[in-house]
């Protein structure tokens, strides 16, 4: 998965990812090149598809723009020359900020020059971009000792704080609501629409001298409130508009059809507005004509997820989700809530697998909920990839169809090695069990079996458990959450298989003496040589065994069983070792393996039934597998049956929004295990304290003494105590479990288990009988509670 540029971090990812049904996709370096360019723009009230030169813009708009991009950006973004004249810049940092660093270097003027003049200690103050702000605010000093205040970012939100605009040829004229409508509709709509993201830019000015109409005065000694971004970051003048093109990866269109086809619906996440995403997505193939689909915004979504209380509830989700495809305008936490929504939803038997994608630090959230979190490894943050279980390392979401396509390969291995092992056993267990009990001699013997188990175990996981994946395992759907690990197709397979098999066997087993003309093998002494008619038996069996293992090779109902099987050169390698093997073991075992040599003619039998089950495999393809009962599947089952009846984790302080995958059926036997042991040695040591202190008291006391305090039944005071001293370990176990529940009680009884203590050593046991009565209140313990629940502090 390395060379195929997946780099996998949890191992139990790859298996997960074959059965995802649902992938959730960022944009911008994912879906797209990531690589911006600034394709068109709008500067005083002319719209150009091709960058203009410096000269055609009016000098002062012109180097506001140059400015208001070199400043108003991280200066960690720039662009970097290639070896080669011919070679593309090399952006670094930010790719949004690069475009429009890219735009001023079209326009002739180098960015460089204006930030060794304005260095980012000279800054006022600065806005940084963040996901509710969607826009970048920088603030520099004026020659003139004023303040003036730049800003950047997404057209619809920036143009609504605009009051003036650079009109035509440069002249400054109110920007009043329905050029705003206009602008927005003429311009930044139809930009959005061919794929483009629209990022405004503007200024606003802050001068202590004669201020004009889109100037801010202030007093000698008066100074901005910059605390007030609300009111500073308003009443802009609007320089222009652009509009940035991230082009389509020209592989992701087939990778999202092949998706499609492997029934994984891919929908997109993107902070873009809803028109620039709409587009993509239709470039991309995840919104195509003919399908119900559904785009929403985020605060759209928002409101149809949630409640009148502002809750959110899975039933409205469940309204949403299926047609949803595009989510524009989001936030982090909309990803995060529409991931768990996907994976809480039960509307679906087999419930959804969903597999998530992001770069970001805010993407955490959303790739730890996934099932299987997918990191950029080039735009990734740390923080995404530590919460990934793969990273691509190419940024590329056709990588994710390779990690799909690696997934079902590794969930196909397993049952191709299960069918193939379970037929072995069925058939073995079976002869040696009937033919022990009818000959009283079993037909296989204990070298045998051990050859047998060599084929089927090591040898077979290494033959069928080293296919390579193709493009094969695209054409058929996942099979989600509640699938069977052994299908009724695999369990059809088994059982034909070994019908045909016993039947061979036994046949030879009690009449193949007859047809075969040799020697009955059965009633044989107990130290005679081997005999050709269980030699046959063990060689035919053998050989089906053998054969079975190209049948093994699919699961799905193929017919054509010697699909591909040149391309695994470890399969077709350790089958004919396998066979070599076999005719050594045969022809040459002789009392190492209990074997006999055997002629052409009884080879050529042995050889018949081992092809007939090729044959019988091609018979039992035929039967429909709608036909079996689904009670022979096995291995279906909710997940969530084994984890949320037992409670992890008493204590919700300890609880880690970040971290609420649900723990492994695996881990959490362990854990109970552990827990059990726990409090089984915790008993120990209580009776083992308690057996100290009978000793040490039958030690101090003599034997007559000893008998008069049983017959006057002084004793009984002391059993008491001591099987308290018991119940209290079991206490410590059950205190752990419910939390502060009985903390009261349970205190009470330790301190008084405490000062009984001291009595005893002090007094008489005739006082310690006397008063001991009064003293002692155990609280009751909910033994059936106690046994559904799981003590999880160790394993913390």
């Amino acid at each position: 998965m390395m060379r195929d540029n997946n780099l996998v971090r949890h191992l139990d990812a790859c298996e997960t990812m074959g059965n995802a049904t649902a992938i959730c996709s960022d944009k911008t370096g994912t879906l797209t090149t990531n690589r911006m360019t600034v394709v068109q723009s709008y500067i005083c009230e002319k719209l150009m598809k091709v960058t203009p030169k410096f000269s055609d813009l009016p000098a002062e708009v012109g180097i506001k723009i140059v400015e208001g991009i070199a400043v108003n950006s991280a200066y960690t973004s720039q662009l970097l020359s290639g070896q080669n004249p011919q070679d593309l810049a090399t952006q670094v940092g930010n790719k949004t900020e690069c475009a429009l660093l890219g735009f001023v270097e079209g326009l002739g003027r180098s960015y460089h020059k204006i930030r060794e003049r304005i260095p980012e200690k000279a800054f006022v103050r600065v806005y940084t971009f963040n996901s509710d702000r969607k826009s970048m605010s920088t603030v520099i000093n004026l020659p003139d000792r004023g303040y003036r205040l730049f800003t950047k970012g997404a057209s619809e939100i920036i143009l609504k704080k605009c009051a003036f605009i650079y009109g035509h040829e440069g002249r400054l004229e109110k920007f009043t609501r329905d050029m705003q409508e206009r602008l927005l509709h003429q311009v930044i709509e139809p930009m959005a629409c061919d794929g483009l993201r629209t990022i405004s830019i503007a200024y606003r000015d802050f001068v202590r001298g004669k201020p004009d109409i889109n100037q801010v005065h202030l007093g000698p000694n008066d100074e901005p409130n910059w605390e007030d971004e609300a009111n500073s970051v308003n009443n802009l003048t609007c320089l222009c508009v652009v509009g940035i093109e991230d082009p389509v990866r020209p592989e992701v269109p087939d990778a999202i059809k092949k998706c499609q086809k492997a029934g994984i619906t891919v929908r997109m996440v993107t902070g873009d507005n809803v028109n620039t995403a709409r587009s993509i997505a239709t470039k991309c193939g995840i919104i195509r004509p003919q399908d119900d689909f559904l785009i929403l915004e985020g605060k759209e979504f928002n409101r149809r997820i949630r409640d009148n209380n502002g809750d959110i509830q899975q039933h409205l989700l469940d309204k949403v989700w299926p047609k949803l495809r595009v989510l524009a305008r989001s936030s982090p936490t909309d990803k995060y809530n529409l991931v768990k929504g996907i994976i809480d939803s039960k509307i679906s038997d087999s419930r959804e697998v969903v597999a998530v994608t992001g770069d970001g630090t805010n993407d955490g959230p959303a790739l730890k909920k996934a099932d299987v979190g997918f990191a950029m490894g080039i735009a990734g943050t740390d923080v995404a990839k530590e919460a990934s279980d793969i990273i691509l390392t190419d940024d590329n979401f056709s990588s994710i169809v390779k990690a799909v396509m690696w997934g079902r390969n590794v969930y196909d291995s397993i049952a191709k090695f299960l069918q193939f092992q379970l037929t072995v056993n069925v058939v073995a267990v079976i002869v040696a069990f009937i033919g022990a009990c009818a000959v009283e001699d079993s037909p296989l013997k204990a070298v045998q079996m051990l050859w047998v188990n060599l084929i089927m175990d090591t040898l077979a996981s290494l033959a069928l458990a080293t296919e390579l994946p193709t493009a094969d395992l695209l054409l058929r759907k996942p099979y989600g959450r509640t699938k069977p690990l052994i299908s009724r197709t695999m369990m059809k397979n088994i059982l034909g298989q070994a019908v045909y098999q016993l039947t061979v066997i036994f046949v030879l087993l009690f009449a193949g003496h007859r047809f075969l003309d040799i020697p009955d093998g059965h009633g044989a002494q107990l130290r005679a040589g081997p005999s050709i008619h269980f030699t046959i038996i063990f060689n035919t069996f053998v050989q089906m065994t053998i054969f079975n293992e190209l049948n093994a090779r699919k699961i799905h109902g193929q017919r054509n069983i010697f699909n591909g099987i040149f391309t695994n050169p470890i399969f077709y390698s350790i089958w004919i070792i396998t066979c070599i093997s076999q005719v050594v073991i045969i022809q040459y075992g002789k009392m190492a393996f209990s074997t006999k040599a055997l002629t052409l003619e009884q080879w050529g039998w042995c050889l018949f039934f081992g092809v007939g089950t090729l044959l019988w495999g091609q018979l039992v393809t035929t039967i429909p597998t709608r036909k079996i009962p689904k009670i022979l599947s096995w291995g279906r089952g909710h997940p969530e049956e084994y984890t949320e009846a037992i409670n992890l984790g008493g204590d919700d302080s300890r609880y880690d929004p970040l971290d609420d995958k649900k723990p492994r059926a695996g881990q959490i036997l362990w854990i109970r295990g552990l827990t059990r042991l726990q409090t089984q040695l915790r008993v120990i040591r209580a009776f083992k304290s308690t057996l100290e202190d009978i000793q040490d008291l039958e030690d101090r006391r003599s034997l007559h003494s000893l008998r008069s305090l049983r017959n006057n039944q002084v004793g009984f005071p002391h059993t008491v105590y001591y099987s308290i001293r018991v119940v209290n370990a079991f206490r410590q176990g059950l205190d752990a479990r419910y939390g502060e529940h009985n903390t009261t009680s349970l205190a009470e009884v330790l301190r008084k288990q405490t000062s009984l203590s001291k009595r005893l050593s002090q007094a008489s046991s005739i006082e310690y009988a006397d008063n001991i009565p009064d003293e002692l209140s155990v609280p009751q313990i909910d033994v059936e509670r106690l046994s559904s629940h799981s003590h999880t502090e160790t394993a913390v």
